[in-house]
């Protein structure tokens, strides 16, 4: 068993098949699959299940699937710390984040990070509820993860950064029920057709809770893509409520952004592993999070 066959494999976990993984990997199928056969005449066992183009891990597959990003990890661990001295020369810095904090405050830490270390290749993946963020930094998938969220974290397994706080807004037509610059109160949002995110986002959550109050809101579209939000609000399809950082494109967009009251506030929480981290990593820590909210590095 060597890195370059669990690099392969990880390859074809996270990008859901032999030709993808190829395409990302920049090698030939052929030698992709000599090298996955050589893994699983190492372990002994199967990896992986052929079904036409598609592939699904099996059992001894989904157990190795966290090793491996362990040892590839350790791995990436030793180069970097060995080409870190004084700043860092090179190197990659995976983070997970949720949709709504992607604008802001991904950003602005993303902006800092790069103008101190632009030798520093970042790679940013999606999630899409803050248990995705939180499994994908707790396996390893990535060393740091971005969310939102107005109750406590699911797990333990990593680490909370509080990066800040973003009120929830409402963004409608121009022409839309509500007069402009008049808070609008969460009663007012009866009868309205809202579109929504999926389950597990904060954004959900305030309009589940709506409901739960007895406000009769109406489910227009539920959407992963945050970025539908504005061409459907703007095409008429319905209402949205989406994190204040969206304010500013939303208004540019030629939507009106209104204040929602009572004020709804979600909390913006950096997580990192709990195992030690790349130079990278520790740096990007220092960049984005403020010393007040800064656990031990």
């Amino acid at each position: 068993m060597d890195f370059r066959q669990l690099t392969y494999f990880l390859a074809i976990v996270d990008h859901g098949g032999f030709n993808r993984a190829a395409a990302a990997l920049y090698v030939s199928q052929p030698s992709l699959s000599q090298a996955i056969q050589g893994l699983e005449r190492d372990v002994g066992s199967c990896l992986f299940h052929r079904m036409g183009r598609r592939v699904v891990l099996t059992e001894a597959g989904t157990a190795l699937v966290p090793r491996a990003r362990e040892a590839l990890h350790a791995l990436e661990l030793a180069r970097a710390s060995v080409g870190a001295v004084r700043e860092l020369r090179g190197g990659r810095l995976e983070i997970a984040t949720m949709a709504s904090p992607t604008i802001e405050p991904l950003s602005t830490m993303v902006q800092r990070f790069t103008e101190r270390y632009p030798a520093v290749s970042l790679s940013v993946r999606v999630a899409l509820t803050r248990e995705d963020v939180v499994e994908m930094v707790r396996t390893g998938g990535c060393e740091l993860g971005l969310l939102t969220t107005s109750s406590p974290l699911p797990s333990r397994d990593v680490i909370p950064h509080h990066v800040g706080d973003d009120r929830l807004v409402l963004v409608t037509p121009m022409d839309g029920p509500f007069p402009v610059g008049q808070a609008v109160q969460r009663e007012q949002l009866a009868g309205h057709r809202l579109i929504v995110g999926q389950r597990g986002t904060g954004i959900r959550a305030y309009v589940d809770d709506l409901k739960a109050l007895g406000i009769d809101v109406r489910i227009a579209v539920e959407t992963e893509h945050r970025m539908a939000f504005l061409p459907l609000v703007l095409g008429g399809v319905g209402l949205a409520v989406v994190t204040a950082s969206w304010a500013d494109l939303s208004e540019r967009a030629g939507a009106l952004v209104l204040d929602l009251e009572p004020a709804s506030l979600q909390h913006n929480i950096l997580v990192s592993r709990k195992a030690q981290l790349t130079p990278a990593a520790r740096a990007f820590l220092e960049v984005a999070v403020p010393p007040a909210h800064r656990s031990s590095l």
